[in-house]
């Protein structure tokens, strides 16, 4: 039994321990799926999946309950694979261990996976209670969303009956989400050459790390450190002066994480080592008083390193720090409409490294195409500077706040009888997808609403255990008080 177990409500709690002990990292998610679909046909469910892997699964309305208009609860299968440096785990081997720490539940070393994980095990656990009553009633999950939302963008249309969708994807008790902003990935791909490392140079390894890393949507707007740009800024700085020769730059292992690491592979002079270890320890103390409030286990790491081949040319290593110091990053404007959410930001996610060529991932979001368009052409005009190819990709759009939602009226007015306060209705800076799921099915009305889940995307991702039955206790009342066709 999990220690999950002594948690309520139940069977959700238990669902989610399954979950955890399924691997399901994006791209990864059948083995899951499988369970999932057995799960439910055991129970006697009619459960089919879609060309793109998505499972639907239908539950009967309670009887007398019948002629109330259906409603599907979504969430998405795949969790973000993130873990911390010395935390030995394989994500698609491996399960994810949950514990309890006081008013939270956390995992070790891991992300956790509530994100989406709570949310699918809610719309498991209402088909699993016989006890709940509601209408005709549809659970969808949705293949890879963290990468791509590849099953939104292949669902199809005449699917689904329902005409409700409640997404079980926001993480923020007390806010019931009406809209989201849209993105898309943004790749930087720039040449290189290479020559000879200088006679009498040392190798060394250059690694930031301890950043707290997050969610590059939810969380971009709190003035986390981003592990590329810092050891952008910090390589951009001396690269001159002490005649660093560039081998390898790599950092971020997602274009939907803030990264919290970066490496840089450099040969300097033997006569001037002592004088990049001496910038690097005041360029960590520069970092400590510019972030240390939020990033308090901060660290820049030197050490030596046998011969690794080969090192970029000056003018190379010159056009990509330039490039990647230059490279905007975090908010780029607040929304006027929406006060209090951002409107168009970029995360500088995942930088890797050959031979022949450096690549700088990007994700763009905005509640705006505009706000989209307008990043994809800044960082097509500094790509253009540096002599790199760009090529945005994988758009998707946003969803569009309804201010006459019948359901999101319905799922206030619910909130405000539970819990005798009114919740704050919000657009959120991060990729749900209700917007793809309106081009199949246009007139679905949709609401989004979720626990209190810190961190996601991060080791650090934990979920608030009280806002977990808060959340489960409007979900299944809502149900109840769906109206008629």
């Amino acid at each position: 039994m999990s220690e999950l177990s002594q948690l309520s409500p139940q069977p959700l709690w238990d669902i989610f321990a399954n979950i955890c002990a399924i691997p399901h990292p994006s791209y990864h998610e059948e083995a899951l799926a499988e369970h999932i679909v057995g799960w439910a046909k055991e129970k006697g469910f009619w459960c089919e999946r879609d060309q793109a892997g998505n499972i639907l699964i239908r539950k009967p309305a309670t009887p007398g309950m019948e002629n109330r208009t259906p409603v599907a609860l979504q969430a998405h299968l795949d969790m973000v694979p993130q873990k911390n440096n010395d935390t030995v785990h394989d994500f698609t081997k491996d399960p994810i261990q949950p514990y309890i720490d006081g008013e939270w539940v956390k995992a070790r070393g891991t992300t956790l996976g509530a994100d989406n994980g709570i949310g699918m095990a809610s719309a498991l656990a209402v088909l699993a209670d016989s006890s709940l009553t509601h209408g005709p009633l549809e659970v969808l999950l949705t293949m890879t969303e963290e990468s791509g939302m590849d099953g939104a963008f292949g669902l199809q249309p005449n699917w689904l009956q329902a005409e409700i969708l409640i997404n079980t994807d926001s993480e923020e008790e007390g806010e019931i989400y009406m809209g989201c902003a849209g993105g898309i990935d943004f790749i930087t791909t720039l040449p290189l050459t290479r020559e000879a490392v200088p006679a009498e140079y040392e190798t060394l390894r250059l690694t930031l790390k301890g950043l707290k890393g997050g969610h590059s949507g939810a969380e971009i707007h709190l003035g986390l450190g981003n592990a590329n740009k810092l050891l952008a800024r910090f390589l951009a700085a001396h690269a001159q002066d002490l005649d660093l020769r560039l081998i390898e730059f790599n950092g971020g292992t997602l274009r939907n994480a803030i990264p919290r690491e970066a490496f840089a592979t450099l040969a300097v002079a033997r006569n001037k080592e002592d004088a990049l270890k001496s910038a690097a320890a005041h360029f960590l103390a520069t970092l400590q008083n510019e972030l240390g409030l939020r990033e308090k286990h901060i660290a820049l790491v030197t050490e030596p390193l046998a011969h690794q081949g080969q090192a970029l040319t000056v003018d190379s290593r010159d056009r990509f720090l330039n490039l990647l110091n230059s490279t905007p990053n975090g908010v780029i404007r607040n929304s006027d409409v929406a006060k209090g959410v951002v409107e168009t930001s970029l995360n500088v996610g995942v930088v890797t490294m050959d031979e022949q060529q450096a690549e700088i991932i990007c994700l763009i979001r905005s509640l705006i195409d505009t706000g989209k368009d307008y990043v994809v052409e800044m960082l097509t005009s500094l790509g253009q500077l540096a002599g790199a190819k760009t090529e945005p990709k994988g758009g998707y759009p946003g969803w569009q706040p309804d201010a006459d939602s019948p359901i999101m009226a319905l799922t206030r007015k619910t909130y405000i009888a539970l819990f005798d306060k009114t919740p704050n209705i919000q657009i959120i800076h991060a990729g749900l997808e209700c917007g793809l799921f309106k081009k199949p099915y246009p007139n679905m009305d949709m609401v989004s609403i979720g626990p209190t889940i810190t961190g996601p995307h991060s080791p650090d991702e934990q979920v608030h255990i009280e806002s977990v039955g808060l959340y489960w206790k409007l979900l299944t009342a809502l149900l109840n008080v769906v109206p008629e066709k």
